[in-house]
């Protein structure tokens, strides 16, 4: 698959994974990505938490109980950390967004599926519960869930809205 061909295909997967494990190379090649992502003045405010452990798997489940959560062969928690610069601004959404969109174009092209669980994580003190369980140290903060497997059904990217419609094109 080409890289167009990745943006076009990647899609938000909520329904059940198939039970197939994830090679460790990949979950490297996916992470790998996210790393790579741009950053404000290269602060590096974003950080991983990879679970593969069965029991730690389930443990989120039975905070964030979603159907991918439950059945996803790997659960990636984005931590992130803020950090303001002098000049008063800091970037930790605009560097943990970026790291997001390399990791789920990165498991799109490597053949696997994701969904990106941000505001609903930070429902009913979900982030502060899963940060407890993973030990997520003071000063970090759990910003999102990137469930990651092979998906039993294959799914479509959501419908957009035209090209006319989102871009003013001054000639």
């Amino acid at each position: 698959m080409n890289f167009f061909e990745v943006i076009e295909s990647r899609h938000s997967y909520r329904a059940a994974y198939a039970d197939k494990d994830i090679s460790e190379a990949d979950l490297i090649k996916i992470l790998d990505a996210g790393i790579r992502a741009p950053s404000g003045c290269n602060a590096q405010t974003t950080s991983f938490i990879l679970v593969t452990n069965p029991k730690l798997r389930s443990q989120i489940a039975q905070i964030f109980s979603t159907e991918t959560v439950k059945t996803a062969p790997a659960l990636i928690i984005v931590v992130t950390e803020k950090f303001t610069f002098d000049f008063g601004l800091d970037f930790e959404v605009e560097d943990y967004s970026a790291s997001v969109e390399n990791i789920l174009l990165a498991a799109t092209a490597l053949g696997y599926a994701s969904c990106w669980y941000d505001g609903s994580v930070r429902l009913n003190g979900a982030d502060d519960k899963i940060a407890a369980l993973l030990e997520v140290p003071p000063g970090k903060k759990v910003r999102c869930i990137l469930p990651v497997g092979v998906p039993l059904v294959q799914g479509v990217q959501a419908g957009r809205k035209s090209f006319e419609e989102r871009v003013d094109w001054k000639k």
